[in-house]
């Protein structure tokens, strides 16, 4: 085994490629047979012998001519994604005939990163004609007859600061968030030419980087992102053989049957479906079914005057603090959240909360606001005071036997589509971290974990919001006379 540290100077003569093909797939195929080893797993130790699958992505992230920048493989749990990557990660290093090749592999944890890196030195000491031209150290990998070097980190913006790579892998998509792809890609294509390929089982939600890159990918009308998805149709039961071959092409060969077998009878159904079938279904607990928020967006915007009623959640540093209103016919659009900038010492802006609460109450008909008045009692009297006191009601969110009730209709108008919502992006990120349990009064929702950062204040306010709504459609309802 080949240890990490200071190393002796190279002796061996650089590789030599003349007579292969040009670079890009083919050039890759042959790499791997005649220069790479499986380093674990099925067939460990043999000659790197890619599928027709995998060749078949390599066909789109490598073409003659037109190569894309970006890319994205959704594919299930199981083997063979990392190594992939590590293949293609000592391709770029050796073969590709780029002066100083930088690969950098990111994912949510620098611990996740570094799986591809030891597949990748695994590869090496397997082979000696590469083990004989690379120095592999304890968090890198080096090539210096090509300059080029394989590293890792963490997909955050400090972590990524003065890298320049030529291939950017980033490893498990789904966990990481928007602000962190920015920050990797901004990395990403200082070169004329380079390549970020991501690679991921589905996320649990659809408010995430990757699933609006898998919409994107959909169209298939963008010649420079490339796309490959391997899902089992929607809809599938989940012991279907030929679905489980769709969405796994390497079963019967690096996949075991018998093992998603077993895994199917163990593991909850959302589960299995994410991360065995590659489709997007959601977190098991998660509040709504997947999909059903996109389904009732609409485009529309509060008009002034209009009849509304306001949903308030507010919190004093922690948490965010949402202001949601409703109309009567239940078109849900946030007024403001506000959110901790993961600033020390940050406190929600109460003047500036009053001041937008004032706003409403000026440029629309608000039949009531509804409020939480945990922390913003003092508020909530200044504001019965000015308002008047039969339109700022209390509306304790702990409380199960409203909130519980309330919950269940507006769940019931979304699965109808009854009910509209304005594609607000942290209303929809809130909804979506929603997680509910069901108890003797109804669903309740609440965060996934105590203290945890995935918020859901816009969605409790929401809530509040659509049942005064409701309260007060049906009053008008009731009122209504009607003469021939």
């Amino acid at each position: 085994m080949t240890r990490p540290g200071p190393k002796t100077k190279i002796t061996a003569a650089p590789l030599d490629f003349t007579g292969w093909p040009e670079p890009g797939w083919e050039r890759i195929v042959r790499f791997a047979e005649e220069l790479v080893r499986v380093p674990k797993g099925v067939g460990a130790g043999e000659p790197f012998r890619l599928r027709p699958w995998q060749v078949d992505i390599l066909k789109g992230l490598y073409p003659p001519v037109g190569a894309p920048r970006p890319g994205l493989v959704s594919r299930p749990r199981g083997p063979g994604k990392t190594t992939l990557a590590a293949l293609l990660a000592l391709y770029e290093l050796f073969a590709t005939g780029v002066v100083s090749p930088q690969v950098l592999v990111v994912a949510g944890t620098e611990q996740v990163a570094r799986h591809t890196l030891k597949d990748a030195c695994k590869m090496i000491e397997l082979s000696p004609e590469l083990n004989a031209r690379a120095h592999i150290m304890k968090a890198s990998l080096e090539v210096p007859q090509t300059g080029g070097e394989l590293v890792t980190a963490a997909s955050t913006v400090a972590a990524l600061q003065g890298f320049d790579p030529s291939l950017l892998i980033i490893d498990e998509l789904h966990t990481v968030s928007r602000e962190d792809w920015e920050a990797a890609t901004s990395v990403a294509g200082k070169r004329p030419h380079s390549l970020t390929l991501a690679i991921s089982t589905p996320s649990d939600n659809q408010d995430s980087v990757m699933w609006d890159l898998v919409l994107h990918g959909r169209k298939h009308d963008d010649p420079q992102f490339f796309f490959k998805e391997f899902s089992a149709p929607q809809g599938c039961d989940i012991h279907d053989r030929d679905a489980w071959a769709q969405a796994n092409p390497a079963l019967g060969d690096f996949l075991a049957a018998d093992g998603l077998l077993a895994v199917s009878k163990t593991m909850r159904e959302a589960a299995f479906r994410r991360y065995r079938l590659g489709q997007w279904v959601g977190a098991a607990d998660t509040w709504l079914p997947f999909g059903v928020w996109d389904k009732t967006a609409v485009d529309r915007t509060l008009e002034p005057g209009e009849k509304l009623c306001l949903g308030f959640d507010g919190s004093a540093s922690g948490d965010s603090t949402a202001l949601v209103a409703c109309t009567l016919d239940g078109f849900i659009c946030p007024i403001q959240v506000w959110r901790n900038p993961h600033e020390p010492g940050w406190r929600v802006p109460r003047r500036k909360v009053a001041e937008t609460v004032a706003e409403c109450f000026d440029r629309y008909d608000v039949l009531d606001l509804a409020a939480d008045p945990w922390g913003w009692r003092t508020e909530l009297e200044d504001w019965a005071t000015e308002f008047g006191k039969r339109r700022v009601i209390e509306y304790n969110t702990a409380y199960r036997k409203r909130m519980a009730p309330a919950t269940d209709r507006i769940y019931q108008a979304l699965m109808e589509g009854t009910v509209t919502h304005s594609r607000d992006p942290v209303l929809t990120e809130h909804v979506g971290n929603a997680v509910a349990d069901q108890t003797a009064q109804g669903a309740v929702i609440h965060k996934d974990k105590k203290m945890s950062p995935r918020k859901i204040d816009a969605a409790v306010a929401m809530i509040v919001a659509f049942d005064r709504a409701t309260f007060h459609s049906k009053k008008h309802s009731k009122g209504r006379v009607v003469a021939w």
